[in-house]
């Protein structure tokens, strides 16, 4: 005779809300990248802090979710940062190998990493300017993508060195 079972069953997740920075660069390029892969599970991409965010998922801490990537499962299963970036993969028909992988301790490890480099990037960007345009020329727009403009101060050929 089989063991009672004491815990609820996870509720299977069935749609993911991910809650994204639109005023990022790299955040929108991902949602754009995210748009264009085969998904198992369907994706809805929101802005976080929106007034769609908030009438979705009023319980969030929507201020948390413009620092941290946030994905909100059917079910109300809240995944953030690394954990958040494995369970969008494991939405995607071409890469769920790759989140169990990432799934496991040192892939948890590697993931983690990767949330955090992206988040310093995000950090630095934030800092240099509006959110879209890097340091060295390079802009994204939602729809072309990425495209270099040149480098500040660079009109005439020459570039200062810094």
């Amino acid at each position: 005779m089989a063991p009672a079972r004491t815990e609820p069953a996870a509720a299977p997740v069935r749609r993911l809300t991910v809650l994204y920075d639109a005023e990022c660069g790299l955040c929108a390029h991902v949602r754009d990248w995210l748009l264009r892969q085969r998904q198992l599970v369907p994706l809805d991409l929101v802005p976080a802090g929106s007034d769609e965010a908030r009438r979705r998922h009023p319980d969030l801490d929507h201020g948390a979710t413009l620092d941290e990537v946030t994905a909100v499962g059917d079910a109300g299963q809240v995944y953030r940062g690394a954990a958040a970036w494995i369970v969008v993969l494991w939405a995607l028909r071409e890469h769920r190998p790759l989140a169990h992988r990432l799934a496991t301790p040192a892939g948890a490890a590697l993931a983690r990493g990767a949330v955090l480099a992206a988040a310093k990037w995000r950090q630095d960007r934030r800092w240099g300017g509006d959110g879209h345009r890097l340091r060295d020329g390079w802009v994204y727009e939602p729809g072309p993508g990425w495209r270099y403009t040149g480098r500040p101060g660079c009109a005439d050929g020459t570039c200062a060195t810094g």
